[in-house]
């Protein structure tokens, strides 16, 4: 299948993780993408065999002119940008009350998940405003929607990151441009696989389904997401979370 021929798309965190997994599902499925990462390296390893079908770009996606130059190198490559998908992000210092975060710690996780995600919707809506087409998924969480004790950062990062998502969703709807998020449990990834038994099954116990989803999963429903075919829905957030959302 090539569902995503002749699309371009730019996917943040592309290096590891679920924006890996994106990544290539986009590009098996026809698409050209465009891959920001801090860890440049780790692009070209992974990425390598697909030459003209990827454009690398090393980045700090919390620096809003770099994005923005990245935006405008993509275009200039490519000629236009079609999907956005913010992966990047990170947990901050965790196991922690509310009293106890540092303000600096918690400025930075906002600025990895947040910020990022405004910066680049910021800079694309631009180019999607003008062919009046554009697809656009913010990787959120669980934790956004029911808050993980403990996690006071990530928690209110992502449900930044979620309403965001709704208003952008409202701003653009008349556009042909959608704006939606998803929003995983706990994901099987290297991260995991590599935490103790016990603290893996003290997070899958929280799902009904009593196991971690899979990058797979992921993948196949952020590509659902991002498709021609979801013309309908903006300003939600899809749950990925084997039946632990409520809501």
């Amino acid at each position: 299948m090539n569902e995503f021929s002749g699309q371009v798309a730019i996917v943040t965190g592309a290096a590891s993780g679920i924006g890996l997994a994106i990544a290539h599902k986009l590009l098996a499925e026809g698409a050209r993408v465009a891959l920001l990462d801090f860890n440049e390296k780790g692009l070209e390893e992974e990425f390598s065999k697909y030459e003209a079908q990827v454009l690398s770009i090393g980045i700090d996606i919390t620096n809003e002119a770099k994005v923005q130059e990245a935006a405008d190198q993509v275009v200039a490559h490519f000629g236009k940008i079609d999907i956005l998908i913010n992966c990047v992000g990170i947990t901050g210092i965790t196991n922690l009350k509310s009293h106890e975060v540092s303000t600096e710690n918690l400025q930075k996780v906002f600025e990895v998940n947040f910020m990022s995600c405004f910066y680049t919707s910021k800079a694309v809506i631009p180019s999607m405003l003008a062919q009046k087409y554009g697809r656009i998924l913010h990787i959120a969480s669980i934790a956004g929607k029911e808050g993980n004790a403990g996690m006071l950062a990530y928690s209110a990062s992502k449900a930044a990151v979620i309403g965001m998502t709704k208003v952008q969703g409202k701003e653009y709807a008349e556009q042909g441009i959608t704006v939606n998020a998803l929003a995983p449990a706990v994901i099987q990834t290297p991260l995991v696989d590599a935490m103790p038994e016990v603290q893996v099954k003290y997070m899958t116990d929280k799902i009904p389904m009593k196991r971690c989803g899979t990058l797979e999963e992921a993948a196949n429903l952020a590509a659902y997401i991002v498709s021609v075919k979801n013309s309908f829905t903006t300003g939600f957030t899809f749950d990925l979370s084997g039946g632990r959302a409520t809501y």
